[in-house]
């Protein structure tokens, strides 16, 4: 009897994480795309329908953090002052929120802070592309 209890106890504590649901806790869409080479730096503007494809989204899942929008990498959050950090472990690249209920603060720091509620930097081999959006 002892035994069965010990196995349900392991199954449960061993289950309970993949049942855990994904909570989205940031949404933004992008309105400026900079894409760069290193010989070359292109920027431009995003298009209300593309932008709906090239949304940022990420996810919690039992503590744990997911670039849903980029095949669900593993993220670490970080936050100082008035920005979170969310850094792939792959090394693929990160998005910054400026925390919402900062945004005043942070818009007095700079322009784009102003105009903008996130960055988020994906690097493709020694290439990059930069998109700057808001929150939705």
């Amino acid at each position: 009897m002892r035994s069965v209890i010990t196995a349900a106890i392991l199954l449960v504590v061993v289950a309970l994480p993949s049942l855990a649901q994904p909570t989205t806790v940031f949404s933004g869409r992008p309105s400026i795309k900079v894409s760069e080479g290193g010989t070359e730096r292109v920027a431009e503007q995003v298009s209300q329908q593309d932008a709906i494809n090239l949304a940022s989204v990420i996810s919690e899942i039992g503590g744990n953090y997911y670039w849903a929008s980029r095949e669900n990498t593993e993220l670490a959050r970080v936050q100082s002052g008035a920005f979170i950090t969310f850094i792939a472990f792959n090394g693929s690249g990160y998005v910054r929120i400026i925390e919402p209920t900062l945004k005043g603060a942070a818009a007095l720091m700079s322009d784009t802070a102003a105009q903008f509620d996130y960055v988020e930097h994906v690097l493709l081999g020694l290439e990059s592309v930069t998109y700057y959006g808001t929150s939705q």
